[in-house]
């Protein structure tokens, strides 16, 4: 038996198959090849067609199926992992309205600063755990004043992954977590937040139905069926934002527990059991996949918008001429500290960790006479290092004391610099694993559908490949580089 992953990332929509005996994957692909384009009409928008997303996911889905040869009526459940805080509006015949506001749009920041005025710090932050800030929710406000023919003709709202799930199951529903994920979700009275809904003037009708993380949330239609390839008896059983399934790939489950990743943006994940919240709402927290009412389990969010996108950045306009692994090996012929080059990754839309502030990327102490493309590559990955750093003394306050970081080795932990500074300036261990958010959707919808008996058993088979662990001899230049970037931030 087979299980399914589909990632629904803003670079690309990435597939896997997971063969449920062996616990390996049976083959794997992604669309687009180059990124997946992002759409700016306006400075600070960011927007995707949903449409995009489908039509990546068939291309992708057919790669693996060609390559798996693998009998469709073998695949039994699909998982879905997503871009976070996306908000899809539909119509009552399910059209999509507009294009979606994915994360990385900042136009309604003013909306969520204005309703958390409104309802007071203390509520906010006690029942939603965050500040209104730039989520889906405030995105959804945008769209009621500036767009009001549009919604007027909303009849369900929905988060990236769970348009995906209608154009499969015909269904819409969502979960706790996406709620929660959306800053729709009230922790204390665990239900939405009537609060917040008439704040912001929202009939509860536009909220799907909610489903638990892993159950059976909707089976294929026979149009997707025929679609994709695949059966009707075919279920999706799991959903979940990005993060919080990186977390799930990397089995970070328990309280203590952190993951990472380095994409086009950047994060750490911390797994606690208290309601604990940042009071500037700088790091955010949200329901995690295996959160409930009696056993609580909130995964405190660090999101750096700007991180693998800086390096790309610069392989587009400054190393053309290089691959990732070239700028990687030009990158090392300079010793840690860059010969004090700063680089500040804010590049990439409002950073929370900032408090929603854009102050855009920019470099400090550039010196014609010293410094090289070479500086210019390994300033850049210390500076997104840095730019951890600065989020992970912020998770502290939240209980998160981070020891241990495990990430997928993918993206960013695919650089030996990055790694190296990342666990020389926070004194971590990093633990690389061979997963992705694709396999990590695979296992979860596969314990969703009942062919694990339980999470434990889903990860048994999740093989360590690489640890790194602090270099004493790298510290002392790298906290002095440190302490001059968070000086001058």
């Amino acid at each position: 038996m087979f299980s399914l992953g589909f990632d629904i990332g803003s670079s690309s929509v990435k597939v896997s198959l997971l063969d449920i005996e062996t616990g390996k994957a049976a083959g794997s692909a992604f669309y687009p090849k180059e990124e997946m384009a992002i759409s700016s009409p306006v400075a600070e928008w960011a927007e995707q067609k949903p449409e995009d997303w489908w039509s990546n996911l068939k291309l992708a889905l057919n790669d693996v199926l060609t390559e798996s040869k693998v009998d469709p009526n073998n695949i039994k459940s699909i998982g879905i992992s997503y871009q976070m805080h996306g908000l899809v509006c539909i119509d009552k015949n399910g059209e999509v309205l507009r294009p979606s506001i994915i994360w990385c749009d900042s136009r309604a920041i003013k909306y969520g600063n204005d309703a958390f005025d409104a309802l007071g710090e203390e509520h906010c932050l006690s029942h939603l755990l965050n500040s209104p800030g730039n989520f889906t929710a405030s995105k959804l406000k945008w769209v009621k004043e500036n767009e009001p023919e549009v919604f007027e003709k909303i009849d369900k709202i929905m988060l990236p992954g769970d348009y995906i799930a209608y154009r499969l199951c015909g269904e819409a529903v969502t979960t706790k977590g996406g709620l929660s994920e959306g800053i729709f979700w009230d922790f204390k009275k665990q239900n939405i937040s009537e609060e917040l809904m008439n704040h912001y003037g929202f009939s509860s009708d536009v909220i799907p139905e909610i489903k638990d993380t892993f159950s059976v949330q909707g089976q294929l239609t026979d149009s997707a069926a025929k679609e994709l390839g695949l059966t009707v008896d075919t279920v999706v059983s799991y959903r979940a934002g990005d993060q919080p399934n990186n977390a799930l790939s990397l089995n970070v489950l328990n309280p203590g527990e952190v993951a990472a990743t380095g994409g086009t943006s950047g994060v750490v994940y911390g797994v606690s059991d208290q309601l604990k919240y940042d009071p500037l709402s700088r790091v955010n927290t949200f329901a995690h996949v295996n959160h409930s009412n009696s056993d609580p389990r909130l995964g405190v969010l660090l999101c750096i918008n700007g991180t693998g996108i800086l390096n790309s950045w610069l392989r587009k306009n400054v190393a053309a001429d290089l691959d990732y692994v070239q700028m990687n090996d030009l990158a090392q012929t300079v010793k840690p500290g860059s010969d004090g080059l700063l680089i500040y990754p804010f590049g990439n839309g409002a950073e929370r960790v900032l408090k929603n502030e854009n102050p855009g990327a920019t470099i400090q102490n550039l010196n014609f006479n010293i410094h090289s493309k070479a500086h210019m590559l390994r300033a850049a990955q210390e500076g997104i290092a840095f730019s951890f750093k600065f989020g992970m003394d912020i998770m502290l306050n939240t209980g998160i004391e981070t020891k241990v970081i495990r990430a997928g080795k993918a993206n960013m932990f695919l650089s030996p610099i990055f790694r190296q500074t990342l666990a020389d300036i926070t004194g971590s261990t990093i633990e690389l694993y061979e997963t992705d958010g694709s396999l990590g959707a695979a296992r979860g919808a596969a314990y969703g559908a009942g062919l694990y008996q339980s999470l434990e058993e889903a990860f048994s088979t999740l093989a360590k490949v690489e640890v790194i662990e602090p270099d004493q001899k790298n510290i002392e230049a790298l906290k002095a580089s440190y302490n001059n970037w968070k000086e001058n931030l």
